[in-house]
């Protein structure tokens, strides 16, 4: 079949037009080799010593910043292929946000990557609209058709002329550059916006470590006025003001009878917030109810995991349990629960959050250790004031995640229908 019948057999136009290319000729794929061309050149004099990655959720970047070391030997790149600025790279190794491998631009300057990764140039500067294409999941289906069904299961498996002979959506120059612009300004909103929730983020972060005394202190350094002049806090061990408990063994002998309830495990627990969406269940005896239930203003906390992470529970399912995995802290005195959750949220990532945790690759908190966790106590207003600041700014950074992740939705709806999609294609 000649190139122009197969041209033709191809031509489609996608879903949404701008309203000045709605009457333009519709758009046909070519493969990937008649639009660029591989970049095979190696550091062969080992010239170039900055090494980079391709990230799922990153891009290119310099591997230094991503693993926070050099993986790379400086004195062994000569076999490394040569990154220029305005390339793109795929990395085979597929990942949850990146089911294929992704295709990234390199936007940060000259430098070095594994020949793991395939590189390769525009025959045209103006190649964004690329970029942007590679970000959405029209191009996956071909890739997982062309991949070896010997593939890694951590890794796509594909020839140089199969990568190579990827469909890609061609228009006009000017449509072309007109989709780039606006999805561009749609990355930049998006940008701004996780800048400001990332602002606010370390502003409640510089706050709670003012909120609450600092090691060896009794008070904190930022108080509200009404308690300006109100008695020290003191240090009280956990253990001396809650029940803490471990959650139920997952069954070694497969019950299947008495009362098959819900439970939460390390997975449902996220710092301030219970996912109770697809929870597990299991079976509980009925002297098990009491025993592994939760009650509205219990704090779960994660075991394993990622031990330490917490929540308060809300008590909206009244039949909830929870397994082995996590501690209910249950207070035998007022106390304000939230507390506990920001509290250690304020430490988190610091020695004296580290020095609760044993065991060696795998991190545990014991019970035998939490309990001894020594926390800081006030009265119980200034602690509901606390809780009921710090929870407020909890709620702005819930709403600004949400218009985030609005933002992002609607990106990905946009590219699905900007793009026209290979097997969209008229015959």
């Amino acid at each position: 079949m000649s190139e122009q019948k197969q041209q033709k057999k191809t031509a489609l136009t996608p879903r949404l037009r701008f309203p000045e290319f709605r009457e333009a000729g519709e758009w046909i794929f070519q493969p990937l080799v008649k639009l660029a061309k591989r970049s095979t050149r190696k550091n062969t004099e080992c010239e170039l010593t900055r090494v980079l990655t391709n990230s799922a959720e990153y891009g290119v970047i310099d591997q230094r910043d991503f693993f926070d070391k050099d993986i790379a030997n400086p004195n062994n790149l000569e076999g490394y292929y040569v990154v220029e600025k305005g390339a793109y790279v795929y990395n085979p190794r597929i990942s949850t946000t990146a089911p294929v491998g992704p295709i990234s631009k390199n936007r940060i300057g000259t430098g070095v990557m594994s020949p793991l990764y395939t590189i390769f140039m525009f025959n045209n500067d103006q190649n964004d609209f690329y970029a942007h294409y590679f970000k959405s999941t029209h191009w996956h289906h071909y890739m997982r058709q062309a991949s070896s069904t010997g593939a890694r299961h951590d890794r796509m498996s594909i020839t140089n002329d199969d990568f190579m002979s990827l469909p890609l959506p061609v228009t006009t120059p000017k449509e072309q550059q007109k989709i780039a612009a606006c999805l561009s300004s749609l990355d930049d909103l998006i940008a701004a916006q996780n800048q400001k929730l990332d602002a606010l983020k370390t502003h409640k972060k510089g706050l709670m470590q003012q909120l609450f005394p600092r090691e060896g202190e009794t008070v904190p350094r930022l108080r509200f006025p009404e308690f300006r002049g109100a008695e020290e806090w003191e240090e009280v061990a956990l253990g001396d003001i809650a029940e803490i408990k471990l959650g139920k063994m997952l069954d070694s002998k497969k019950h299947t009878t008495g009362n098959l309830l819900p439970y939460l495990n390390n997975l449902s627990v996220r710092w301030n917030d219970v996912d109770t969406l697809n929870l597990p269940k299991m079976y509980f005896d009925d002297d098990e109810l009491d025993r592994f239930g939760l009650r509205a203003g219990d704090v779960v906390v994660c075991e394993g995991g990622e031990p330490g992470r917490c929540a308060v529970w809300d008590g909206h399912l009244p039949d909830l349990k929870f397994q082995k995995a996590i501690h209910r802290v249950r207070f035998s005195v007022p106390f304000e629960p939230h507390l506990l959750v920001l509290y250690l949220e304020s430490i988190a990532g610091t020695p004296l959050f580290e020095k609760l945790f044993t065991g060696g690759g795998i991190k545990h908190l014991t019970r035998e250790v939490f309990v001894q966790l020594t926390i800081p106590i006030t009265s119980y207003a200034e602690q509901q004031k606390i809780a009921a600041f710090l929870s407020s700014l909890n709620d702005l950074i819930a709403a600004q995640n949400q218009k985030l992740d609005a933002l992002r939705t609607h990106k990905k709806g946009l590219m699905q229908q900007l793009f026209p999609a290979p097997e969209e294609a008229r015959a």
